[in-house]
């Protein structure tokens, strides 16, 4: 059976008398930090850097995602940008995903100017810009890196300025999941050869997942007088995505969701909404828009302690942490 088949018959079965299928649920998946969240050794190695693009994708492809990726060319050396990086952007091209600017180094916007921001964007967007013309196509996405908008008026305006001038479109995000951090213990529990951990890591992530879920579904309405509006899913490109996104992706099946595109997300009217949320943080636009309009913002659920533990420890003490989380 294959992947695909099973993911429909589990959200055929999930959702049966669900009154999740009486609404049209939409969310476009994204993921982040292209051309992968890992070791810099393996980004800055040909063929290393060519066979994560290659295994991820393979994962993606039977599960029809109509996803978007979004690129830090600064991530890879500078010989690898040249002679791999666009190799690796026509792959996720070839897949069937679109591709955007994520700045040149994921640069932090409360550590410098919003000319110096802006100067990134420009250095970020070449190599993915190539690769879009060249199949006649434009580079029109913009995902701010950590989702900074800019923690002052000022610098929020001249970012939000500077972007619309050069024509591009942001990509908001309304269901953040903190994947990031979960995907950072996950590669600690690789470098410890620890299979048991990482399967562990693993499920905690999709129970997270689905309280996260959980969370933003009834929040999302409340913007919307009760319907649920399209939704914008963060995720990064790594190795805890390779193995257990078809999980999250079977969830969402589940829940009555169709994947879109982020521009057929991006066309329901919610993202037409205000945004004058300007703080030194970066949240999801729907906690944005509730503070926009005067409501007072609730939180999504935060991972499990021992997870936000292991993130800031090194690999070294992942275990300990893991088996005093489950000590009596």
């Amino acid at each position: 059976m294959t992947r695909r088949l099973f993911s429909l018959i589990l959200a055929l079965v999930a959702g049966l008398g669900s009154p999740a299928l009486a609404q049209d649920r939409k969310v476009a998946v994204t993921f982040d930090d292209l051309p992968y969240q890992g070791p810099a050794a393996a980004l800055c190695d040909p063929a290393q850097l060519m066979r994560l693009t290659t295994d991820f994708l393979a994962m993606l492809k039977p599960l029809d995602t109509h996803g978007t990726a979004f690129v830090n060319d600064g991530r890879v050396c500078e010989a690898t940008r040249a002679s791999t990086l666009p190799k690796v952007l026509n792959l996720w091209l070839d897949a069937g995903l679109d591709l955007g600017n994520h700045s040149f180094s994921h640069i932090n916007i409360h550590q410098t100017t919003a000319e110096a921001y802006l100067a990134d964007v420009d250095a970020g967007a070449a190599t993915t810009r190539a690769a879009l013309q060249a199949r006649g196509r434009t580079l029109r996405w913009f995902r701010h890196p950590y989702l900074f908008t800019g923690e002052t008026q000022e610098k929020h305006d001249a970012i939000a300025a500077g972007l619309a001038e050069r024509g591009y479109t942001v990509a908001p995000v309304t269901i953040d999941n903190n994947d990031w951090m979960f995907a950072d213990v996950y590669r600690k529990a690789e470098q410890l050869g620890d299979a048991a951990l990482k399967r562990r890591i693993g499920e905690a992530y999709v129970a997270h997942m689905t309280r996260v879920l959980d969370f933003y579904e009834p929040y999302s309405a409340e913007l919307t007088g009760g319907r649920e509006p399209a939704q914008v899913l963060l995720l990064h490109a790594n190795s805890l995505n390779q193995a257990y996104y078809p999980q999250i992706h079977a969830l969402y099946l589940a829940r009555g969701y169709r994947f879109v595109s982020l521009e057929e997300a991006l066309a329901d009217p919610i993202y037409a909404h205000a945004d004058t949320y300007v703080r030194p943080n970066g949240i999801s636009w729907l906690h944005r828009w509730k503070a926009t309009d005067g409501e007072a913002i609730r939180w999504e659920p935060e991972p499990p302690a021992w997870i936000v533990a292991a993130n800031k420890a090194p690999a070294s003490e992942l275990q300990a942490i893991a088996g005093a989380q489950t000590a009596p």
